[in-house]
């Protein structure tokens, strides 16, 4: 029998709430992708960490708001550097941690609401990795 998860819209349909901009640890981000920011934002890439990263790890993260969004949220214009956002926030919710665990996908799904739950896992787990490797082939940062 076919399955009716073949694709992404299958399984996720972002509804623009920015659920995902909230909490989840912070957002990883690269000496490219701070790099980027920065001149997106026009602002010195050595002031740009000092003002909205935070470390984690040997890693930085972006900043998180007091009301626990990142840094670069807006209720209104939602993300303020989407023409230049980290690989994770680009690739949510199709990420690695899908694949090795597919259980994360309904605690994922818990936080969002664009994600279906109790996707089988062999359907799932094609679809990410799927969604996943076009992302890797247009990825620049």
């Amino acid at each position: 029998m076919d399955s009716k998860y073949k694709t992404s819209d299958d399984i996720f349909k972002c509804r623009q709430c920015g659920d995902c901009c909230r909490g989840f640890g912070g957002t990883y981000v690269t000496k490219q992708n701070i790099v980027a920011i920065a001149a997106y934002k026009n602002y010195d890439p050595e002031k740009f960490i000092e003002h909205y990263c935070d470390k984690s790890g040997s890693r930085y993260v972006l900043t998180l708001g007091k009301d626990g969004f990142c840094i670069f949220f807006d209720k209104i214009e939602q993300c303020t550097i989407h023409q230049v956002k980290p690989y994770m926030c680009r690739a949510w919710p199709f990420i690695q941690t899908v694949i090795d665990y597919p259980e994360n996908w309904n605690i994922m799904a818990n936080s969002c609401p664009g994600i279906k739950k109790n996707i089988p896992h062999k359907e799932l787990v094609q679809i990410v990795i799927t969604e996943k490797e076009k992302m890797d082939k247009k990825s620049i940062l």
